[in-house]
């Protein structure tokens, strides 16, 4: 009988992913003592943390110390980083197949949900991951260009990564100056001469999905008024009715926003309007095919037949010009070749973690998903935690159960050899650790946490330096 996670037989898992729920995943995995767990985390960036790096703004550092805990799970053992290396080109499923027991997959949510109204595609209108991947130096957004020329923005979505895009629109060069913000970002944004940012929502003020702290930070930015109608944040019968059973942070985020209502302007450069009730119709553009305005319906709430609520029009219609657009109305992930996915869940397929044919409704053996590709994407940094709890949990039933891969070559240096053969540039954990070393040092000298590289080939560069 054949016993995995043994010295002479060690449990071989891959994960593929290196955001948090790839580290929350190998943090569990290694929980278990009296198993021998060997993990390999792959990653197509050469750097890890996923959004952590790349999603959390940066004038949120708190944040991103959650790396430090990331940091002690890479320092087990048994962890190996692969990063630089990109499932589907440089490696597929059938070869993680051919050297682990199991594979999770917890590439996260990479693309906005889209917007199906005219003039979505105009000149100007974009996807906030793509501003947000901006400003944060991911490689393949660097070169991304948005106009901010223009005075008037409009930021679609009420969720955090909405709120995050307006904050970073609204912050001083000051405030922005002792972040780990993008250097090429950081110049655009000293030259930007953006004076109206509005902030959309189509459910009122109870229903926002932003939280009561990150709302409360609006209202405390050095030079930008916070501007809201009374009128859209005062509670509707229902709304009412459903905040009898809503927790301390719904009640709050509500008494926040209610507290900006008929706040006076103070002079300050710049105006962030907190609208609610409304919907984006139409995008209008100009002669060139830019946007110059935005029209809305004003909605109402009603309570559906489930006991949910939800916003519908009105025959009330307002416009405003905005000459720059960011839809934050959801993430979505990205498939991955040969692995089963759920179009239009935008989730890989599976049944809390367990990867499924889509016909048979089988488990895959040996194939896991966790994260915002398992579950879409909701929650904070840490719900992803007891999310690859839930999954690795399974995993080890399946092991206990022999119900695994049986890898052709289980033994650890049989990948690096494939690697060196088909992606000898890739990056070790002790690789990136170098250039977190250089970008922390960069960052010490200018008084700021980091500076960034923000494109692979400085990293190459610097790590043939280091070498």
């Amino acid at each position: 009988m054949t016993t995995f996670g043994t010295e002479s037989n060690p449990l071989r898992v891959a994960i593929i992913g290196a955001g948090p729920a790839g580290f929350y995943a190998a943090e569990h995995l290694f929980k278990q003592k009296e198993l021998v767990i060997q993990v390999d985390m792959y990653d197509r960036l050469p750097t890890p943390f996923g959004l952590v790096r790349n999603g959390v703004a940066p004038d949120h550092q708190k944040i991103k110390s959650v790396t430090k805990v990331f940091d002690r799970t890479a320092g087990n053992s048994g962890f190996r980083f692969f990063g630089y290396v990109d499932l589907g080109q440089d490696i597929s499923v059938e070869d993680l197949k051919n050297h682990y027991h199991q594979v999770i997959y917890t590439t996260g949510a990479q693309t906005d949900r889209n917007l199906n109204i005219p003039g979505i595609d105009l000149q100007g209108s974009h996807a906030a991951t793509e501003f947000v991947a901006w400003y944060n130096g991911h490689p393949d957004y660097r070169h991304c260009e948005f106009d901010l020329s223009q005075e008037s923005v409009a930021v679609i979505g009420v969720g955090n990564v909405a709120v995050d895009v307006c904050r970073i629109l609204c912050r001083t060069p000051e405030e922005l100056a002792v972040t780990d913000i993008a250097d090429y970002a950081l110049e655009a944004l000293r030259e930007s001469k953006v004076k109206d940012v509005y902030m959309l929502g189509r459910r009122g003020v109870a229903q926002a999905a932003f939280t009561a702290p990150e709302v409360k930070e609006l209202g405390e930015m050095e030079d930008a008024d916070v501007v809201v109608l009374e009128e859209e944040v005062q509670l509707s019968p229902l709304s009412q009715a459903s905040m009898a059973d809503a927790d301390r942070g719904t009640t709050r985020k509500v008494e926040i926003v209610q507290s900006f209502a008929g706040r006076p302007l103070t002079g300050k450069s710049r105006r962030l309007h907190l609208r609610f009730l409304v919907s984006p119709v139409e995008l209008i553009g100009d002669e060139a095919g830019q946007v110059k305005s935005m029209k809305l319906v004003k909605n109402e709430l009603y309570r559906t037949d489930a006991g949910s609520l939800r916003p519908r029009a009105t025959d009330q219609y307002d416009e405003i010009p905005v000459g720059l657009v960011f839809r934050s109305i959801g993430y979505q992930g990205v498939p991955l070749e040969g692995v089963p996915f759920n179009v239009s869940w935008g989730v890989i397929q599976n049944q809390a973690g367990r990867v499924i044919d889509p016909e048979t409704k089988e488990h895959l053996v040996g194939q896991y998903a966790a994260g915002w590709i398992k579950r879409g994407p909701s929650g904070v940094i840490g719900t992803n935690k007891p999310d690859a709890a839930e999954t690795v949990d399974l995993m080890l039933a399946d092991a206990a159960a022999e119900k695994v891969n049986m890898p052709a070559h289980p033994e650890p240096d049989a990948i690096e050899r494939l690697l060196e053969e088909r992606k000898p540039d890739y990056f070790s954990y002790a690789d990136w650790q170098k250039l977190d070393d250089l970008e922390t040092a960069a960052g010490e000298a200018q008084g700021r946490p980091r500076v960034k590289f923000v494109s692979i080939e400085e990293m190459l560069e610097a790590r043939g330096i280091n070498n």
